[in-house]
């Protein structure tokens, strides 16, 4: 279905971890404006509909107005000045959420030509947990994954056996 390639092997990671958890006749709110991702769960039958684009630091309408049975959040959380917020305010009862995780040899990723294309955290899982927890999450299930790319150096082989990638599903408390 999917190569094993960037993007290609988080989406084929992405979809096979939320098919298990929610259903496609279940509403899905993805934080964050439509994407390669959230079309690619629209031909697969899923009803998705994305957030506009609005700052998620401090407009939390979008997840307080509609009605959803989920939301998801696939790499946006780590752009967030303060992620509980917006996690607190959730009124869906599910979350699958991905994060890129924090890798002890690389910075934290920050585009130099696009100021909202930065990484305000890279989390260790232990400390996304624990923000979903004091958010009102009870984590379920979650799963890691790596990114390797095809590049040669020390970086790169690390990139092959560490993990990068790790998505969580989470009921309301």
């Amino acid at each position: 279905m999917y190569e094993d390639n960037f993007p290609h092997k988080r989406y084929r990671e992405t979809i096979t971890f939320l098919e298990k958890y929610v259903s496609k006749e279940e509403a899905i709110l993805d934080l964050g404006v439509k994407n390669p991702l959230s079309e690619k769960l629209t031909k697969l039958g899923y009803k998705v509909s994305n957030t506009s684009g609005e700052d998620l630091d401090i407009d939390f309408t979008s997840v307080q107005a509609q009605t959803y049975n989920v939301v998801t959040a696939f790499e946006i959380f780590e752009h967030l000045v303060a992620p509980f917020n917006i996690l607190k305010e959730i009124k869906a009862n599910k979350l699958v959420a991905s994060i890129p995780l924090r890798l002890w040899f690389s910075p934290a990723y920050r585009s130099k030509t696009d100021k909202w294309d930065r990484h305000y955290h890279e989390f260790e899982d232990w400390q996304f947990d624990w923000v979903l927890e004091k958010a009102g999450w009870k984590i379920i299930d979650s799963k890691k994954w790596t990114n390797p790319v095809q590049k040669i150096g020390i970086r790169p082989l690390l990139r092959k056996f560490t993990p990068r990638y790790y998505i969580i599903y989470a009921e309301r408390v």
